[in-house]
């Protein structure tokens, strides 16, 4: 089932966010008067082979443009008269150039149509990120209340001279009020960062990694890399699981598993994945009482309840115009990040198998096997942002790639020739379709073993 719902979510998100591209090029054109002949998502043939396996599942012409549901489930294109791309080779532009047609338009309308489909998804990440942000207020859980207790340590931070109980002062002398502060692009893909900690009644400074996050990308990482320390109670009980049915009520407080005590959280899940599977002595303090409840953990070391840490969260409302600023800057954050990545990927830091990931790899981590809207959109919000940070590389066959070709005719005044685009396009593809495969290799490698 979580297969199904991954691949639900991967499916429809991919239509919205090629649905709006293309509608961004597809309404360029129409506003400077260029015909377009298709406007399909997905692929009506075996893609990158137009002329091979032709047909679609829905199509629909209105006026000179045939709407269709393609049945290669894997981005989408609208056919611009006059363009060269995927659909169309050289070969059948010879003929001298008509008004209505993409070729016979000056540079700078040509270079708008072409930018078209990344400036609708910036518009639509924003807008995502807008109203989710709006929706959620802001929720700030602030370092003076996680450093009450200190932080969970994860293997890794460990690995790097961070311990559990640990409190985190600063990162690289600047002085974090956010819990989230802590580990956020700028310290994850950041050059030369340190963690200034309080153990007991010393203060170190602990070195991060400037490859720390192609370990923390790694698989066999299991996260958070640092979280807070807390103590818990029970939030909800989930039906059907050992807790329900051994008794286990909301309000209660787990004390002990075995007579092993347990104040924290982490401790709690530590115990049970010890004893995952196996029938365990549940000490429960509810209200001024104690009581033991007997029950048979998970093969997965689940009781199933939903756990109310002990923390103050701050919440603030925020106003459309407040929400909007900070959307902004988050959606605009994808685009920053993904530049720092790249950087890392180019400087050996950080290892391109590990970065880079296909449709299997954005269903499984990204959308993830529960259906749980509010991540839906965060998650298509971001993707749309990514859409627009890669269609903008300078590569042949991607929006990218044709605007640095037109930038250069308007800087110029020389119109490449048909043949030219042609040839650079043949390029682009077989650069993108060699990256597809090994994209597509490593998420089904991750994805077996």
């Amino acid at each position: 089932m979580e297969g199904f719902i991954m691949a639900g979510q991967l499916l429809l998100g991919l239509t919205i966010l090629v649905g709006i591209h293309e509608f961004g090029h597809f309404i360029a054109a129409r506003m400077f008067g260029i015909r377009v002949n298709k406007f399909y998502i997905f692929f009506d043939f075996l893609f990158p082979m137009p002329n091979i396996l032709n047909f679609a599942l829905w199509k629909k012409k209105v006026g000179d443009t045939e709407y269709g549901l393609g049945w290669f489930p894997m981005g989408g294109y609208v056919d611009i008269e006059g363009m060269i791309d995927e659909t169309k080779d050289a070969s059948k532009l010879a003929a001298e150039p008509q008004p209505y047609e993409f070729r016979a338009k000056p540079a700078w309308q040509r270079l708008i149509v072409m930018l078209g489909g990344i400036i609708i998804n910036v518009i639509v990440g924003v807008l995502i990120f807008w109203i989710m942000t709006y929706r959620a207020g802001d929720n700030k859980l602030s370092m003076d209340e996680v450093n009450k207790n200190g932080i969970v340590a994860s293997a890794l931070a460990e690995e790097i001279g961070i311990k559990t109980g640990d409190k985190i002062l600063n990162v690289s002398g600047k002085k974090i009020n956010e819990f989230d502060e802590m580990f956020n692009s700028n310290v994850i893909l950041g050059e030369n960062n340190y963690y200034t900690i309080q153990r007991d009644t010393q203060q170190i400074e602990v070195p991060i990694p400037n490859n720390l996050y192609d370990r923390i990308s790694d698989e066999s990482f299991e996260g958070p890399f640092l979280d807070a320390r807390y103590t818990f109670s029970v939030a909800e009980v989930t039906p059907d699981m050992p807790g329900s049915d051994a008794g286990l009520e909301a309000g209660d407080r787990i004390v002990a598993i075995n007579d092993t005590m347990v104040n924290y959280y982490h401790e709690f899940t530590a115990m049970t994945a010890k004893n995952a599977g196996k029938l365990v002595d549940l000490k429960v303090k509810r209200g001024k009482d104690t009581t033991d409840l007997k029950l048979t953990l998970t093969e997965e070391g689940k009781v199933g309840f939903q756990a109310k840490p002990d923390l103050n969260y701050e919440h603030v409302d925020l106003t459309i115009g407040q929400s909007l600023g900070m959307g902004a800057t988050r959606a605009f954050s994808v685009i920053t990040d993904n530049i720092k990545g790249f950087k890392k990927i180019f400087s050996g830091q950080v290892s391109a198998g590990k970065a880079l990931a296909g449709p299997i790899g954005i269903a499984r981590k990204f959308y993830g096997g529960v259906w749980d809207w509010t991540r839906f959109w965060m998650i298509t919000g971001m993707l749309s942002m990514a859409l627009a940070f890669m269609n903008l590389l300078p590569i042949p066959a991607l929006d990218g790639g044709h605007a640095i070709i037109l930038l250069y005719e308007m800087i110029s005044g020389r119109k490449p020739s048909e043949k030219f685009m042609e040839r650079t396009q043949q390029i682009g593809m077989v650069i993108l379709l060699t990256l597809l495969v090994l994209i597509m290799f490593n998420d089904t490698i991750k994805a077996i073993f």
